[in-house]
């Protein structure tokens, strides 16, 4: 098989452990301290609890990705969707009315940019799921 072939096949690597490794991290960080992270917001605990495990809930994009079969195909979708509503609220709450990630003195942890990259990304997962996965093959030649 070419070259071109395998690395279309397997460039939805690329984003799968681009974001899961982003919302890892943070659902680690929030485990962390959980006490700290719910004063820092206006959400109860519980919720707190529950955004940690859909950060740490999108490992399962990356268990997805192994094989193209049903049950594959929905934990890719389910771990995307499991963090669509977390950056929702991260928008909502924290980083709405600044576009820029940068932090300025009225949005000290950044606009909403990287935030709506991310959510984007999920939103791709939940619609595609696996299609595609392993599917890219070379043309056959007329001659």
């Amino acid at each position: 098989m070419k070259l071109q072939y395998v690395l279309t096949n397997n460039a939805h690597w690329l984003l799968r452990i681009s974001v899961v490794g982003v919302f890892l991290y943070h659902g680690i960080l929030k485990f962390s301290n959980l006490e700290g992270f719910a004063n820092m917001l206006p959400i109860s605990f519980p919720q707190v609890v529950f955004v940690a495990l859909a950060n740490v809930g999108s490992v399962l994009l990356i268990l997805g990705g192994f094989r193209n079969n049903r049950l594959s195909d929905l934990a890719t979708r389910f771990g995307a969707a499991f963090n669509i509503p977390v950056m929702i609220g991260a928008i909502s709450l924290v980083h709405w009315g600044r576009w820029n990630f940068v932090p300025t003195e009225t949005h000290p942890l950044g606009g909403m940019e990287f935030q709506v990259v991310l959510a984007l990304i999920m939103f791709y997962f939940v619609i595609t799921g696996n299609k595609g996965i392993g599917t890219a093959e070379p043309a056959v030649s007329a001659a």
